[in-house]
């Protein structure tokens, strides 16, 4: 990496520090609450946007990395496999304490969020979390507008479906 390449990444590491937060919810959003799928989606994402920096640093580097998200995110859930083994029930929790109502509320979207399938999961998140309009989701996701607003649609029934369903415990 020369001088030439050095001075082609000005603004790279400060727009990584000012976005980095947002950035990273959006990527455990896309991986349906899984921290370390998303510190290596989003990882990824950021290799990308360096080498694509001197193009897209006066336009939208942060469109740039959400669509790189959106559909690394999309092709490895279509992976067969991750290395995980599915149980019958899982472990139990270590209680921390008095948890607020929003983190419970939060936690229970995103078990719902994850039992989307991958690309409704994206449109979900990019057009209600990342309040992009219909049109941007669309060319994010790669698809067509019509497309887009249907995944999108589905997903939100599914998630009021989903967390519908859900019984809170009594007492």
């Amino acid at each position: 990496m020369g001088q030439a390449r050095a001075e082609g990444t000005g603004g790279y590491d400060e727009f990584v520090a000012a976005r980095w937060s947002a950035l990273f919810h959006l990527a455990r959003l896309l991986c349906a609450g899984d921290r370390y799928r998303a510190e290596d989606l989003l990882q990824e994402a950021l290799v990308k946007l360096w080498f694509a920096w001197p193009k897209v640093a006066d336009e939208a580097p942060e469109a740039y990395v959400r669509k790189v998200m959106a559909r690394a995110a999309a092709r490895s859930a279509r992976r067969r496999w991750w290395g995980e083994r599915p149980v019958e029930t899982l472990p139990d929790l270590a209680h921390t304490g008095d948890e607020s109502a929003a983190v419970v509320e939060r936690s229970r979207l995103e078990a719902a969020l994850a039992q989307l399938p991958p690309r409704q999961r994206a449109a979900v998140v990019l057009r209600y979390y990342q309040d992009l309009p219909e049109k941007q989701v669309a060319e994010v996701l790669g698809c067509p507008l019509g497309t887009a607003r249907s995944h999108a649609s589905r997903g939100v029934a599914r998630l009021r479906q989903i967390l519908a369903d859900v019984i809170e415990p009594v007492g």
